[in-house]
Formats: structure tokens, C-alpha cells, sequence
């Protein structure tokens, strides 16, 4: 039989005794062995076997008990911490796994010409895409999914881990990886799909651009699948998803909002595998509104042509036209050359595609006519003349001798004509393009003061130069005015007399896009209306009462004699001047011809700018060749052809509902 007890020199202690005694020790006898066991004053039975044991002091008891405690109040944190304070994004995650949410994209609108003929519309397509919850766990099965994948529809496997790498942080959206696969490969997807976990081929839309006429690209845009970048920036409160399309440039960019529409979805509940077991709740889309631009589709597209056979005459590869109507701001034509085919976008380019489009040396992928920016060369001189008209520099009568240009110190400052203009008033400096007239009136000479660069840029701001003229693009430049600090700061150099001869003629370091030409010339035309271009004409659709901004102010301290004159030189142009083979057209064109420098020995950029009829103008036309020689070889030939096709065409009435035939695919 043992006893367990404390000593004052241990915690452990073994006695034994005979188990038949049974008997029970007092504190007594344990104290007349000199033992302690402490105050506890019952007796200790003796069982006839041997005990090891220790006792608890106080404080080692309560530091236990402390121990529990806080290993308990660490669990019901935590417990609180995962029910209730992140309660919802578990439960979201729980129900992630049971419901997955699809969206269905709406129907972007189709976009149309001012007469209802399709520019943009959607053709059916099938669309492969990913969901990353549901892609297998184990590596090795994740891999042979993605290769018999890449097989089936024509990806590389890199592909598919891009998009991974991507989209990692929203593995419950369906993740775009190939659209508009062709019937057949889509039928043998559909068969194969079924066995492997995370792909889901399903309908869907592409959109589709008129064929054959690349300068629409510029105008229009296209539209493409949304980046992880796009995403980010959007934010996380934007209504975008992996799945989306979005508006890259052009129309199909700045008119997104109303093209896009309001996207539904599709609730489901799903097995273990991500497969749909049955609709749980469904919320229709609503279509996007269709847009009727103030494009003249035909005007446009024989624009293109009469440039692209102008180029090949004057063995250039690069030009510009603008029509704006000068009453409004309506852009009746946008072309830019060269172009690229924006179906090739919206189909998904390839990389080799891409790269052949930027390493282009003549650029098809930028819009010369809103971002190109060039010397004006003399078509800024109707500017020049009416603020010299406006300042009283001079007046209608004031007439100086052009011999040829007129010389300071040891710099000559030559007219374009060997032996000069002779005698020459404001009209006829405007219509044979004196440059000693516009020498004079700019920067002086002998007795009379010039307006000097601070007055020549100041009335340039006035008809819209050195600011982007606000159309629905991207990409519009602002051009540049050049100003005596500005010279001073990025040159070193003071401004010289000569500085303000060459700005006076359009040329030095002014510079201007054809856009902005068009506003200052529409200007002149409509009697000092400053109008604001614009693209879209009308919207039909959920979004039809969005207003349309039109805008246009009048010129600052308009002087209307001053504009009168000046467009009365304009018209004296095509009728004696510089552009005297315009004037057998069928209907009266004011108009300038302009011969601008470029740097080295290049050929000079062929311009013409004009205006018709003269007395009620629908027209204002801008036409620019790049390194295309003297205007009369290029761009006033060009011209010509543009205007006697309007005169024919271009009065048409425009239909009032558009066409929204699905059938009417695009020649």
C-alpha cells in the first residue's frame, strides 16, 4: 500500500506498507517521521500499491488556468473575427462555390451614315472562355487541359497562362480567350469542352466594319477585348468585367456610353465541377443605342479613292481630307492615308499583324487629319490678311510692290514668283499668295508697322489655332504657336524680324492640324462662327434623349468688312488667281492654295483650302498631300474632283429612321 505526500525537502515521497493492514495513517504519524503534508487534515487511505506523483503550487495553477483562458479568448476571436466581422465575404465565397453569376453582354448599338448606311453592326460568333475557380487543382491535370484546349481551338498554351496570370485575382469571371471561332471548331469544342473543367464555349457577337474603305478605321474606331490593365483603371466600382468588350479608339471609344447598353446576367447553381445544375435568377440586358453619324458614307469613301490615285500621281504615300459642313460643325468626310482594316482588330490581330502596322515607316495606324500637325504654308495668309484689315495695318486699297521679295541687312525674304506680283492690294495678295504683301503686314518694313507675333497669334487663337478643336476623338492635337519667350526658352535665341516674315506666310515653327485648318476656314466662310466639329448626328435608342453638344462662337471683336474682304480675295483666288482651274465648276468656290516647306530636301506638302458655294457654303474642304509638290500639282487637282462631286451629290435628303436591317451584312 502507497502513500503520496510532500516533504520539505521534495515533492515526491514512497512509503509502503502490508495491503492486509488496511489501516489509515494520522497527520500525526506522518509528523513523527518528520514529513509535512500540508493543512488538508483528512487521512490518506493506504492502497496496497505504489504511487509517483506531485502536487500544483498556487501560482503554477493559476498560470494554467490564465493559459486556457487566453488560448480560449484567442479562439472566440478568431471565431468572431471569421462569422461576423468577415462573415460576408466567406458567406460570398461559399455561395461562389455553390452559384456562379454569368453576364450576358448586351448588343452594342450598330453605328450609321447620315443616310442610314451601316458602318458598324454585329455578326454572330462563339466565345471561349475560362473560368479559373474551376480549372483542375493538380498541376499535371491542369496542364493536359490546357494543351488538349490550345489544340481544339487553335491557342497557344502560353496564351492561356497569360490570361491566368492576368485575371488571377477574379477567378469566378468568365475570362475571354478567343472569339469569333468558326462554326466547325466551335461544333468540336462544344463535344470535347464537356470533359474538361473550366472552359465553356458559348454565343455571342463580334463586330463587323464596313469593308473596303480603310479610311473609316480612323473614324470609327474598333472595338476590342478589355485588358487586366483596362480594368484597374476603370476601378473596381466600374461595371466593366474580364468578359466585356470595349471601345478602343475612334467613335467606337468616345461614344462608348451610349454604345455599350446595360449588361444582364444569368445566376446558376453549379456542382462541385463548376457544371450548371439549373437557373436560379436571370436579368435581361438592354441593348446599346445605335448612332447616326453626320458622315457622308459615299463622299467619304470617293474621297479615298480620288487620294489614293492623287498619291500614286505625285508618288506620295501620305495625305489628308476634311469636308466639314461650315454652318455647323457637321463632318461630312475624315479620311487619313494610309489606313489599316479595323476588322482586323475586332477580330483579335495577331502579333505579327500588329507589328508590321508600327514598324510601317508611313504610320497607318495615326490620323493625320485630326493628329498630324504641319506648317500651314499659305493657306493661314486669309487669317493674316483679315487681322491685318481688323488692326488697320492696312486697308482694302493699301497696295505695295512685290519685285520679288524684299531684302533686310543680308537676308532676303524671296516672293514664290521670280521677279514678284507687281503692285498688289489685300485680294490680290490673298489670290495670287503674294508673299512680300504678307511679309509686310506681318512683321513691317520701311514705313509701315507690321502686326508683329503677339497680334499674329492672338487673331490665330481667335479662328481656332493652338487648341484641339474638342471632336468626339482621341488623339486630337492642339498644334503649336509660336511665341518670343517660347523661342528664347527652348532655342537660346531671340526672336528675329525673320521669325515673324515666316510665321506671317504660314511657315517657321507654326503649326496646325487639318482639323483646325477646317474650323478657322469655316470661320471665313460662314461670316466669323468659330463652330465646334462634331461626328455624331443623332442617337436611337435607350440613350436617345442624351444631348448633343453643338457649339460655335462668334470670332472676337468680329470686323465683318474685314471678313468680307477677305473672303471676297478668297473667291478671287479661284476666279484669277492661283487656282483659276476651279473655276469652271458648276457652282461658285472661294478658296486658298498653300506650298509648305518641309525640313531638308523633301518635296513641299501640297494644300488647298476652300469653301462653296460662295454665297451659301455647305462646304468647307481641306485637302493636304504630304511631300506631294506645288498645290496645283496635287492638292487643287484633287480639290476640283471633290467639289464637282458634291455639287452632284452631296444634297441629298437624309432619311428620317434608320435602316436596322440585321440582314444587310457589310459589302
Amino acid at each position: 500500500m502507497g502513500w503520496f505526500f510532500k516533504t520539505k525537502q521534495s515533492n515526491l515521497f514512497i512509503l509502503q506498507q502490508e495491503s492486509s493492514r488496511g489501516s489509515f495513517a494520522s497527520r500525526k504519524s506522518f509528523e513523527d517521521l518528520g514529513l509535512s503534508i500540508g493543512d488538508d487534515t483528512r487521512p490518506l487511505h493506504i492502497q496496497g500499491q505504489r504511487f509517483i506523483g506531485s502536487t500544483v503550487s498556487k501560482k503554477r495553477l493559476i498560470f494554467g488556468i490564465a493559459v486556457i483562458i487566453g488560448v480560449c479568448c484567442l479562439f472566440l476571436s478568431r471565431a468572431v473575427y471569421l462569422q461576423i466581422i468577415q462573415g460576408k465575404s466567406y458567406l460570398s465565397l461559399a455561395e461562389s462555390n455553390r452559384y456562379r453569376t454569368h453576364r450576358i453582354v448586351p448588343a452594342r448599338g450598330m453605328i450609321f451614315d447620315r443616310y442610314g448606311e451601316v458602318l458598324a453592326q454585329n455578326v454572330p460568333s462563339f466565345l471561349l472562355t475560362m473560368t479559373i475557380a474551376d480549372l483542375p487543382e493538380d498541376d499535371t491535370e491542369r496542364k493536359n487541359v490546357f494543351l488538349r484546349v490550345s489544340q481544339l481551338a487553335g491557342l497557344q498554351p502560353a496564351d492561356i497562362d497569360l490570361a491566368l496570370t492576368d485575371f488571377s485575382q477574379s477567378p469566378y469571371e468568365q475570362i475571354p480567350l478567343k472569339k469569333g471561332i468558326p462554326y466547325e471548331t466551335a461544333i468540336r469544342l462544344a463535344i470535347d469542352l464537356s470533359t474538361l473543367p473550366g472552359f465553356t464555349l458559348q454565343a455571342s457577337s463580334q463586330r463587323s466594319y464596313r469593308a473596303g474603305i480603310q479610311s473609316l478605321s480612323h473614324l470609327l474606331g474598333y472595338t476590342g477585348k478589355i485588358s487586366a490593365v483596362e480594368l484597374q483603371k476603370l476601378g473596381e466600382d466600374s461595371d466593366y468585367r474580364p468578359i466585356d468588350s470595349l471601345g478602343k479608339i475612334g467613335v467606337e471609344k468616345t461614344a462608348e456610353p451610349l454604345l455599350r447598353g446595360v449588361p444582364g446576367e444569368q445566376v446558376f447553381e453549379v456542382d462541385a465541377r463548376g457544371n450548371s445544375l439549373s437557373i436560379v435568377s436571370k436579368t435581361n440586358p438592354i441593348n446599346g443605342s445605335d448612332i447616326r453619324l453626320s458622315i457622308d458614307l459615299d463622299f467619304q469613301k470617293y474621297c479615298e479613292e480620288q487620294l489614293k490615285a492623287t498619291l500614286i500621281k505625285s508618288n506620295a504615300s501620305r495625305g489628308s481630307i476634311i469636308g466639314i459642313d461650315p454652318q455647323t460643325g457637321a463632318v461630312r468626310a475624315l479620311v487619313s492615308l494610309p489606313g489599316y482594316d479595323n476588322n482586323s482588330f475586332a477580330q483579335g490581330i495577331d502579333s505579327e499583324a500588329y507589328k508590321l502596322l508600327l514598324e510601317d515607316p508611313d504610320q497607318p495606324l495615326f490620323n493625320r487629319s485630326i493628329s498630324g500637325e504641319y506648317p500651314s504654308g499659305s493657306t493661314l495668309k486669309p487669317v493674316i490678311a483679315y487681322a491685318a484689315l481688323a488692326e488697320h495695318v492696312v486697308s482694302e486699297n493699301t497696295s505695295f510692290l512685290s519685285n520679288g521679295g524684299i531684302r533686310i541687312n543680308q537676308w532676303f525674304f524671296p516672293d514664290w514668283k521670280a521677279g514678284g506680283h507687281g503692285m498688289t492690294n489685300v485680294k490680290k495678295a490673298i489670290a495670287d499668295s503674294v508673299n512680300t504683301y504678307f511679309y509686310i503686314v506681318g512683321g513691317g518694313y520701311q514705313d509701315t508697322v507690321g502686326l508683329g507675333v503677339e497680334r499674329i497669334t492672338d487673331y490665330a487663337k481667335r479662328f481656332g489655332f493652338g487648341v484641339p478643336t474638342g471632336i468626339e476623338l482621341t488623339g486630337e492635337a492642339d498644334g503649336f504657336l509660336p511665341t518670343k519667350e517660347w523661342k528664347q526658352e527652348e532655342k537660346g535665341e531671340p526672336w528675329y524680324i525673320g521669325d515673324t516674315y515666316h510665321l506671317s506666310i504660314g511657315q517657321g515653327d507654326f503649326l496646325t492640324t487639318p482639323l483646325q485648318l477646317s474650323v478657322a476656314i469655316s470661320a471665313i466662310a460662314n461670316g466669323g462662327d468659330v463652330v465646334k466639329p462634331y461626328l455624331i448626328d443623332s442617337i436611337s435608342g435607350p440613350l436617345s434623349e442624351t444631348p448633343l453638344t453643338r457649339s460655335k462662337v462668334k470670332v472676337e471683336d468680329l470686323d465683318e468688312y474685314a471678313l468680307n474682304v477677305v473672303r471676297l480675295g478668297m473667291r478671287q483666288t479661284v476666279t484669277q488667281g492661283s487656282a483659276r482651274s476651279m473655276a469652271s465648276l458648276s457652282q461658285a468656290v472661294a478658296g486658298k492654295t498653300g506650298t509648305a516647306q518641309t525640313p531638308g530636301d523633301r518635296p513641299y506638302h501640297s494644300w488647298f483650302v476652300g469653301f462653296a458655294p460662295f454665297e451659301q457654303p455647305d462646304l468647307t474642304l481641306v485637302v493636304v498631300v504630304e511631300e506631294g509638290g506645288e498645290s496645283n500639282a496635287a492638292a487643287v487637282p484633287l480639290a476640283r474632283e471633290l467639289y464637282a462631286w458634291w455639287f452632284l451629290n452631296g444634297h441629298r435628303t437624309s432619311d428620317s429612321a434608320l435602316v436596322l436591317d440585321p440582314i444587310n451584312l457589310l459589302q
